[in-house]
């Protein structure tokens, strides 16, 4: 299959299996509180009403910074798919985090700007273990090629074991779930006035549903880079790691933006940093590791 067209059934099917795996997070969500929970195609019928819906806006630019947010969401994934440049991937990805805030920043909203204000230090929180995969993978194999990564003899994960746990320590922020869930919570019934998004309805709040669908995948296939030689195990990892998310932000009341803060950058200390430094001492000083 060429990289062009894995591109493509990125942009194509991203959407269809981020609303199911949306539609199994509220499910599975629903058993762990003893409650039946939606049918599985919900966000499908959720999102699609928002469609129909008038649009309501307090200032034409927010639609521009939520098309922003969907079309550098989309890119995001298109480019990781088709197997490009992993660290231009990861700028394109933290711009669409940009988009979001600067859209609810357009409003006037107390509730608004303290969510666009929260989604701010969660970006200072996970963004430095992000840019840190794309260090990492270029220190284990030498390139920056998502291709040169699914074609290594081994997985990344023997190498970059740190890095990886350090990523999951920040993925529980970047899927909105408890207890990182600052700005804005996954799930309706947690809070009251649902943070960044409380001021977008319709076609906006639509957009930004599914900019979050397409956002997912590509996290979820992070993932699968770290086992790429072993498909069928990358893939278990990855729908275990989802589900183990959705049973932490069920088990855990949301923390304060500080605990936030100061845990994720211990952990990228400790975690991502760690690996990288062994990494380095292991490619300077083979003699001290060849056991």
């Amino acid at each position: 299959m060429s990289v062009l067209l894995q591109g493509l059934l990125y942009i194509v099917l991203a959407p269809i299996l981020g609303g199911l795996l949306s539609g199994f997070d509220r499910i599975l969500t629903a058993r762990i509180q003893s409650r039946v929970g939606p049918p599985i195609l919900q966000p499908f019928y959720d999102v699609g009403k928002l469609f129909s819906k008038e649009q309501l806006l307090v200032l034409k630019s927010q639609s521009i910074f939520v098309i922003g947010l969907l079309i550098s969401m989309i890119i995001t994934g298109a480019l990781f798919f088709a197997q490009q440049d992993f660290l231009i991937v990861m700028f394109v990805f933290s711009l669409s985090g940009v988009f979001l805030v600067l859209a609810a920043y357009q409003i006037g909203s107390p509730y608004s700007f303290v969510g666009a204000e929260r989604e701010l230090i969660q970006m200072l929180a996970y963004e430095p273990m992000i840019l840190l995969i794309p260090v990492g993978v270029y220190m284990a194999i030498g390139s920056f090629s998502i291709q040169d990564i699914l074609n290594s003899p081994d997985p990344l994960f023997f190498q970059l074991p740190g890095i990886f746990f350090g990523y999951l320590y920040v993925l529980t922020i970047k899927l909105r779930k408890g207890p990182f869930d600052l700005s804005a919570s996954h799930h309706a019934h947690q809070e009251l006035v649902k943070g960044i998004t409380t001021e977008f309805s319709g076609p906006n709040l639509a957009l930004i549903e599914l900019a979050h669908w397409y956002e997912n995948i590509l996290l979820l296939g992070i993932i699968y880079i770290f086992f790429a030689p072993w498909p069928v195990v990358a893939v278990l990892v990855a729908i275990g790691t989802y589900a183990l998310e959705i049973f932490v932000d069920n088990s855990f009341s949301r923390v304060k933006w500080d605990l936030l803060l100061k845990s994720s950058w211990w952990m990228t200390l400790i975690l991502g940093g760690g690996n990288i430094v062994y990494l380095y001492l292991v490619k300077q000083f083979p003699a001290l590791f060849s056991f």
